[in-house]
């Protein structure tokens, strides 16, 4: 199982055991990271699952679809280069070991 770091915008940190072929946003809310909204269900359609990556992170990871990316325009806290919907990004062996940062808000 992928294990995936979540950092609260005050520093705290949670890792999980997330299944393979779960979504990061199911993951996180699985396990009650509370920052992780997902209203949407993880339809790509919220944004209340956005969260930061690293360049490193984004170099192993698939790029983000075009709907992804559009959704991205619409998040609550202000988008970086390494935004990303947790719902768009999957547990598997190349997301192990992610360490993924929450903003401070998503509504």
């Amino acid at each position: 199982m992928p294990r995936i770091t979540f950092v609260s915008p005050d520093g705290g940190r949670k890792t999980i055991d997330a299944p393979d072929g779960e979504t990061l946003m199911r993951a996180a809310t699985q396990h009650a990271v509370d920052e992780i909204l997902g209203e949407c269900g993880g339809a790509c359609c919220c944004a209340t699952c956005h969260v930061y990556l690293d360049d490193a992170s984004l170099a192993r990871l698939p790029p983000a679809s075009e709907m992804e990316r559009q959704v991205l325009e619409f998040t609550a806290a202000p988008r970086r280069k390494g935004s990303r919907l947790a719902c768009q990004v999957l547990a598997d062996r190349l997301s192990d070991g992610l360490i993924v940062e929450l903003p401070a808000t998503q509504i």
